[in-house]
């Protein structure tokens, strides 16, 4: 079943209609027999990430003379939709790596750097790590404390970064140091760091609560010397860039969370027809079908909402509110329908057996990555009073 109805979100290409195809058809019948084997093992999914490289999620946003898909973002949010509606996991990796370290490089980095690292990672040659939190700075992220040291034509790093999606599989990261402390988030500079480079440590993979199979690392840098021409802009730019890319980010993890409430809502919806209590089945009870309503209706809103940004993002237009909205919304709804899923098939949604034991795991992500729904809140209402 689609919760969307006769609404803006179907009037997609043709183009757009294939991709939305391929990816669901590859979703469906490699991803999800396998779904439970990597949040198992929490092993990082290396073929599925090659194959989707063959298929063009890799390079999404890249243009073509890069080696990239040239697609925008409405096929972006399309394909992590797709993805998130089997396995967010696998839909964290490919919005991760678009999103952020290949998006950075894309948006930020100067000709020579674009020509250098875009090609591996619009290929999935290369996995793209992004690192901006540290163990002290979370939602504070100007408050960082990773340096970055001018020593001739080199930038010395020394520091860390936290919960930094795949720290420990990437082969290339973008990382935001302070290189000049007087100027806060304007003394904050953007590196491209090859990740085999000495002084770069991979010091820990987090064990997790969902998202298993994404490779989430503590990284460190000791001495870690950088080239000059490594520097993504102008020195002290890294902050603002930072900001920008995590603008787009919200796209993704709206889309995210809209695949991810759908598939859990399908699963639900799926069972209460087989599920027979009282002689008859659970979806002829007033009860769940309300459920079932609320749960379509908040879906429907936030693809509304998300396709909204993508569109607008597509159109070169401001964004205003509409990203942070859509990733604010998108995220709870999907908060909200992964439980009621887990309420509606009660006993079984709290075992493994079950798509939506990891749909409840998974979802919590979705309201604290790359922007938790309280720092949306603080961009929303500080722009409508400022209006």
């Amino acid at each position: 079943m689609d919760t969307t109805g006769a609404s803006f979100v179907l009037d997609f290409t043709p183009e757009q209609r294939s991709i939305q195809e391929m990816v669901r058809d590859y979703a469906t019948s490699v991803i999800k027999p396998q779904v439970m084997k990597f949040d198992e093992s929490q092993e990082f999914p290396h073929e599925i990430v090659k194959e989707l490289a063959g298929m063009g999620c890799m390079g999404i946003l890249v243009p073509e003379e890069y080696g990239g898909s040239g697609l925008g973002y409405t096929e972006y949010a399309i394909i992590i939709e797709e993805l998130a509606k089997v396995d967010p996991s696998v839909a964290l990796t490919v919005a991760a790596h678009n999103g952020l370290c290949t998006n950075h490089i894309l948006m930020h980095a100067n000709e020579e750097q674009k020509r250098k690292y875009l090609p591996k990672l619009a290929s999935g040659e290369w996995v793209g790590a992004w690192g901006l939190t540290e163990p002290v700075s979370g939602s504070d992220a100007a408050s960082m404390i990773t340096t970055a040291v001018k020593e001739g034509n080199e930038w010395v790093l020394n520091g860390s970064k936290a919960f930094i999606t795949h720290g420990g599989v990437g082969k290339v990261a973008v990382i935001t140091a302070v290189s000049d402390k007087s100027k806060h988030s304007k003394g904050i500079s953007a590196f491209i760091v090859e990740t085999n480079t000495p002084g770069f440590i991979v010091n820990k993979k987090e064990n997790k609560l969902g998202m298993r199979s994404s490779d989430t690392c503590q990284l460190m840098f000791d001495n870690l010397r950088v080239p000059d021409e490594n520097l993504i802009g102008v020195e002290g730019e890294g902050f603002k860039q930072a900001m920008k890319i995590l603008e787009g980010g919200r796209i993704s993890i709206a889309a995210l969370s809209v695949g991810l409430a759908e598939g859990a809502f399908r699963e639900a919806l799926k069972y209460s027809k087989e599920r027979v209590q009282f002689g008859k089945p659970i979806s002829d009870f007033q009860g769940i079908q309300f459920k079932f309503a609320d749960m379509a209706t908040e879906i429907e809103a936030a693809r509304l909402m998300t396709y909204k940004a993508a569109s607008l993002k597509d159109a070169g237009k401001p964004l205003g509110n509409s990203a942070a909205m859509a990733k604010l919304f998108a995220s709870e709804t999907a908060e909200r329908c992964s439980s009621q899923a887990v309420q509606i098939l009660g006993g079984y949604g709290f075992i493994k057996d079950f798509p939506v034991e990891k749909f409840y795991r998974d979802v919590k992500l979705t309201t604290i990555g790359e922007g938790t729904s309280e720092v949306q809140r603080i961009v929303i209402s500080r722009s409508l009073l400022n209006d």
